[in-house]
């Protein structure tokens, strides 16, 4: 819940507003200002106070106890010109929250924290239990200092500006440099050594009815700790279907703060262990619950199956290693212009460890990048060489952001990318603003109706297929935008395209023709079918025309909607 506090009258309308916008994540607090901010620090996990920084600071300096404990706390000046970040940044997440209130008040976001001041990822900020020396290895990263990266387990982190990717574990503090140590190994940190645990383990678990949930525990704790592996690298607890119930199982899921998850019993049947039971089968209709159920999800037994001490033994457990997934995000970078770059497309440029895309694409993002990140980019026609290496990046486990110009699914680098991806990575698709839309926003509203858009490149397509839909969308009537519409090799094309639709749409026709849609150099023009010259269009150009309703009003190009109500008499 986030706390909001103000004084004034002018602090109280932004508050309301702030209110209005969060109804289930805002509480207000009335009453002397004083007495608020100290409600609203024992009950709230975030704090936005609309009073001056120095105000907030003397109410807050007697209440502040932990870093780790403390809420983050946001202050925003009366005028609403800035959300500042004053406590808690990382911990409490006042630096993200100081972040959405400006993007919703307008106001400026005002964040302090070294990582953040320069674009670095906060190691208590990267979603994963974080334990050792971060403030020091946090300031080698900013000093660019020595940080080696030791990654036992593969793990989609974002880009770390580290200098060593091969140490060993230890050996930053044996030599005088800094380890970030991502493990689910029961290890304890050296003294300039990080360590990052993923939530890679799978415990499977199987209990009689009514096994208690300490006992249960016990099994779990002691497995673990004779393997030497964390419990704070356990993702799931993983069970039958009809033990979904049991109260020893979901308190004990519940204890250690992971799901209980469960699975039907004819599928863990399927399953091949190497300790398989009658008594499950007799009980439950599978031969294991603990191996089976840990191994659904695929992944490698690090533990068979053990019973728990008690006699009669009530419980067992079994452990799995399941690999950390990589993650293809396949990012629209829209026409060219940066405010036409979506949000989402930003966080996803930072969120990555590896980019891979067109250079010249690459040049429009690279500013954005995280140091750190390591960009594999290449020339024109080489789009299948970047699908694969940006899938086989992540199929290494690593954060991958695969970009495109327009959006990704457009012409572009989604369709070959998911060609090659498989079931074994995560993939995340962000849309971008296509050509077509940045063109027809310039030419007027020419995609009010229904439409098409055709490429005219011939190297994939066979020209018959291209020609074939061309006429089709001719007799439909519908609007046609070209992509790749011609180059110096291929000048035929769209002569021939523009004939086809000739043969059913008047030579008066609107045709729109917008070259470089948002960037520095954007031209367009608006001309008819029987005018366009050919000439004008290159690769850079995104050529619409209209269909016979078309019409150009007031020097802009328009395509009815077609609503009833316009053509009743008024």
């Amino acid at each position: 819940m986030i706390g909001l506090i103000s004084a004034t009258a002018a602090g109280a309308a932004a508050r309301d507003r702030l209110a209005a916008a969060w109804p289930e994540r805002t509480r207000v607090y009335e009453g002397p200002v004083r007495d608020a901010v100290r409600a609203a620090f024992a009950q709230c996990e975030q704090v936005v106070c609309f009073l001056a920084t120095g105000a907030v600071v003397r109410l807050l300096a007697p209440l502040l106890g932990d870093k780790t404990t403390d809420p983050g706390v946001v202050c925003v000046d009366e005028g609403g010109r800035f959300a500042v970040s004053l406590l808690g940044g990382h911990g409490g997440g006042a630096n993200e929250l100081a972040r959405e209130v400006a993007e919703l008040t307008g106001a400026l976001p005002v964040v302090t924290t070294a990582t953040d001041a320069v674009d670095l990822p906060g190691l208590d900020t990267l979603g994963l239990p974080v334990e050792g020396a971060v403030a020091a290895v946090s300031r080698a990263l900013l000093d660019g200092g020595p940080v080696a990266l030791r990654a036992e387990v593969a793990w989609p982190l974002p880009a770390l500006p580290v200098t060593d990717a091969d140490a060993e574990p230890g050996q930053g503090g044996e030599t005088g440099g800094y380890t970030v140590l991502v493990t689910d190994r029961d290890v304890e940190p050296g003294p300039r050594e990080v360590l990052l645990r993923p939530p890679t383990l799978v415990v499977g678990v199987g209990a009689s009815k009514g096994a208690p949930a300490d006992e249960v525990l016990a099994l779990i704790g002691g497995t673990l700790a004779e393997a030497g592996l964390s419990v704070t690298s356990v993702a799931e607890l993983a069970t039958v279907d009809a033990k979904s119930k049991e109260p020893g199982l979901l308190a004990a899921a519940e204890r250690l703060g992971v799901p209980l998850v469960t699975h039907p019993a004819e599928e863990l049947a399927r399953i091949d262990v190497p300790n398989p039971s009658a008594a499950p089968l007799a009980a439950v209709g599978t031969p294991s619950v603990a191996e089976a159920a840990a191994l659904a999800g695929g992944g490698e037994l690090v533990v068979p199956k053990r019973k728990s001490a008690a006699s009669p033994a009530m419980a067992t457990c079994a452990v799995v290693r399941r690999p950390g997934r990589g993650r293809l995000a396949v990012v629209g970078l829209g026409p060219g212009a940066r405010d036409l770059l979506t949000p989402r497309a930003r966080a996803e440029l930072r969120r990555a460890a590896v980019l891979v895309g067109l250079d010249q694409y690459v040049d429009q993002i690279r500013d954005l990048l995280r140091p750190g990140t390591r960009v594999l980019e290449s020339g024109l026609g080489a789009e299948e060489e970047r699908a694969r290496t940006a899938v086989a990046e992540a199929r290494a486990g690593r954060a991958v952001a695969l970009i495109g110009s327009g959006d990704a699914g457009v012409y572009a680098m989604a369709s070959p990318a998911l060609a090659e991806a498989s079931h074994d990575i995560d993939v995340v698709g962000v849309p971008g603003v296509t050509a077509a839309l940045a063109a027809g926003a310039i030419l007027g509203a020419p995609l009010g109706h229904d439409h098409v858009s055709i490429s005219l490149s011939d190297l994939h397509t066979p020209w018959e297929v291209i020609e074939r839909r061309v006429r089709a969308a001719a007799e439909a009537d519908l609007v046609v935008t070209f992509y790749n519409p011609r180059s110096r090799g291929r000048d035929w094309q769209l002569p021939k395209a523009l004939a086809v639709l000739g043969e059913h749409r008047d030579p008066g026709t609107p045709v729109g023709v917008v070259r470089n849609a948002s960037r520095a150099d954007e031209s367009s023009r608006l001309t008819t079918l029987g005018a366009l010259d050919p000439a004008w269009v290159d690769m850079m150009t995104v050529v619409t025309v209209g269909n016979t309703a078309t019409r150009e009003i007031a020097g802009r190009m328009v395509t009815p909607r077609g609503y009833r109500w316009q053509e009743e008499p008024r």
